[in-house]
């Protein structure tokens, strides 16, 4: 059988270090206790993917393929990997399946995109901002914009301190505050409970906190997988902001990637706008991801964009209707 258990599936991600985030075992469990079924699919050695399937109406269900491992031979001709893909999502009565490749915009040729439909919606912030972090400290300094380098070193001078922290209530009331300031969505605190607890043990998250004579001002959750990192959650309350603590708890979190190996870190997430753009309006805007990109645009980095999401309709009909009615108010 293609499918294969959390451990076996583990192995496979050990033995491929580009596998990202949202491939990893650890990411199918923990969204496994909050409305997804993960499925792990492993033809062999170099061929595998890790599906999830939330669960909709009348035993129906929606597939995602996020960020499968080697996505550029994937959606080149691989017609066996396909098969068992399809074979996966019927059992589960998928009404498609939406697939987000782990490449770059520029880079994404497959050969064969009649045997899918270019999705007018992606679950993850197509355009990001990337830091090449394999040089030293003081080149990953040099190349930040001059003011976010000020920032950093004020935050120092102004007393602002970073350290591990294992406090998710307080960092989910962070959140709440920062959502509720910024305009997004909030996870429960369950969920950055279990996300924790997940992958804390394996060294590859940690939640930072910044402080001020040993109050808490600002917290991330930042994760690693081999030579990779990303910046995925992030949160400050409205105390001490003139002491820039943001500026410092993001170097902080460079840093630990760093140190742990890893040559890039992925701030996670700009406005969906190509670079003139953005900077044309980033001072003026501030709604949605604007509000970010002001921030992390300092840190250097270069923007791309993720190749557009593909979906693989299974129930033309009702794939026409989730998507008229449903994938609009995600």
């Amino acid at each position: 059988m293609p499918e294969v258990t959390l451990s076996a599936w583990n192995q496979f991600i050990a033995e491929h270090p580009d596998a990202h985030l949202l491939q990893m075992g650890e990411w199918g469990e923990l969204k496994n206790d909050f409305g997804w079924k993960p499925v792990r699919l492993l033809l062999d050695r170099e061929t595998g993917a890790q599906i999830l399937f939330r669960r909709l109406p009348l035993g129906l269900t929606l597939g995602y393929m996020p960020k499968p491992v080697d996505s550029g031979r994937l959606m080149v001709d691989n017609e066996s990997f396909w098969r068992e893909v399809d074979s996966i999502c019927k059992k589960n009565h998928a009404i498609f399946l939406k697939i987000e490749t782990d490449t770059w915009e520029e880079t994404f040729q497959p050969s064969n995109l009649q045997a899918f439909k270019l999705s007018p919606h992606n679950i993850q912030p197509p355009r990001t901002i990337t830091i090449d972090i394999k040089d030293s400290e003081e080149t990953i300094l040099a190349r930040m914009k001059p003011k976010c380098r000020y920032n950093i070193r004020l935050a120092e001078k102004k007393g602002i301190t970073v350290r591990s922290w294992d406090d998710i209530p307080a960092f989910h009331e962070m959140m709440t505050v920062t959502g509720g300031r910024d305009n997004f969505g909030v996870h429960s605190k369950e969920y950055y409970q279990r996300a924790y607890e997940l992958f804390h043990p394996k060294g590859t998250c940690e939640l930072l906190v910044a402080e001020f004579e040993g109050k808490p001002l600002a917290s991330l959750m930042v994760f690693s997988n081999a030579k990779r990192a990303w910046y995925v959650y992030g949160a400050s309350n409205d105390q001490e902001r003139n002491r820039m603590p943001t500026y410092l708890l993001q170097w902080e979190a460079i840093r630990w990637a760093k140190a742990r190996g890893c040559d890039e870190y992925d701030l996670w997430g700009v406005p969906d706008e190509n670079e003139e753009t953005l900077e044309a309006n980033f001072e003026t805007r501030h709604d949605g991801l604007w509000g970010v990109y002001r921030f992390k645009r300092g840190f250097g980095g270069q923007l791309k964009r993720a190749a557009q999401a593909v979906d693989r309709v299974y129930n033309p009909l009702l794939y026409w209707a989730y998507v008229k009615y449903i994938g609009n108010r995600e």
